[in-house]
This record gives C-alpha cells, sequence and structure tokens, in this order.
C-alpha cells in the first residue's frame, strides 16, 4: 500500500457512464478515492449510499469523491441508478488501478484464500499526494469519517 508523502500514481479509467477520467485532470482538488469489492453487495451498497449523502459537503470542500471497483462500467452504471448513488464509480476491470494502489490482496473467507480487492480509501490532496490511508475499511460510517480528516487536513493548511 501507498503511504501519506507519496505522489499518488496517475490512472485513467472508465467512469460509470463510460468517459475515460484521470488523476490528472483532478490537480488543485482534494480527491478520495476509495477502493470497494462489489457493486450491489450490503457492505458496497452501505459505503456508496453513505459517500453520496455526503457528497455536498465533500463537494463544499473542494474534494471529488472517487469509487473503484473491477466492476464494469454497465454493472456501475446500474448500481448507482437502482441505488441512487451519487458519487462516481470507476471501472477497473483490469485490475491495474487497484493493484498499484495495493487494494488488490489475498483474502481468507471460511478456511477458503483468494484475491481479491480490500475496502481501503486514499486521500489525496490537490498536489497529488497521498494525504491519509484507511486501510481494512469498515464500510458503515467510513465516508464520515473521511469527511472529518477532510476537514481537519485543510484546517492545518
Amino acid at each position: 500500500m501507498l503511504e501519506v508523502g507519496q505522489k499518488a500514481p496517475e490512472f485513467c479509467l472508465p467512469d460509470d457512464t463510460g468517459r475515460e477520467l484521470c488523476l490528472k485532470d483532478l490537480k488543485g482538488k482534494w480527491v478520495v478515492l476509495y477502493f470497494y469489492p462489489k457493486d450491489n453487495t450490503p457492505g458496497c451498497t452501505k459505503e456508496a449510499q453513505q459517500f453520496s449523502e455526503l457528497l455536498g459537503e465533500f463537494e463544499k470542500l473542494g474534494a471529488v469523491v472517487l469509487g473503484v471497483s473491477p466492476d464494469s462500467v454497465e454493472s456501475h452504471k446500474k448500481f448507482k441508478d437502482k441505488k441512487e448513488l451519487r458519487v462516481t464509480l470507476l471501472s477497473d476491470v483490469n485490475k491495474e488501478v487497484v493493484k498499484t494502489y495495493g487494494a488488490w490482496q489475498l483474502k481468507k473467507s471460511y478456511g477458503r484464500e483468494y484475491y481479491g480487492v480490500v475496502r481501503s480509501t486514499y486521500l489525496i490532496d490537490p498536489d497529488g499526494k497521498v494525504a491519509y490511508v484507511w486501510k481494512k475499511v469498515r464500510a458503515n460510517g467510513h465516508a464520515e469519517k473521511v469527511l472529518e480528516k477532510l476537514k481537519e487536513l485543510i484546517n492545518q493548511n
């Protein structure tokens, strides 16, 4: 996983409308980059809904919220429509970005080992550096913690 102070690796991924979004295009803004395992699962839905509910507050602070999973653009579109989500979802079907950011890890469930996305979040500052990292996140209440940390970091500057 990346550490605080490191330059956030560049990426370009299709969003939930199929348009390409690149990190470099967001220079000058705070970026909340959260990785989640799968569309339409209980924890991922809860996390996306909570980020969507707080999106206005993030935007007032000059932040963009991006959710990333290996799901397809079409899956993201259906997920957003079905759950009325407001956050931008990025499709990483080749798992290049989840691997680069260290979110693709060996997981264990019921005695079985497999690789998958570990729920994690990066807060990237307006200069493109990692400002804070949450590893192995619990979905419920996470968006609020990210918002609080963003406010704290902005007030420090």
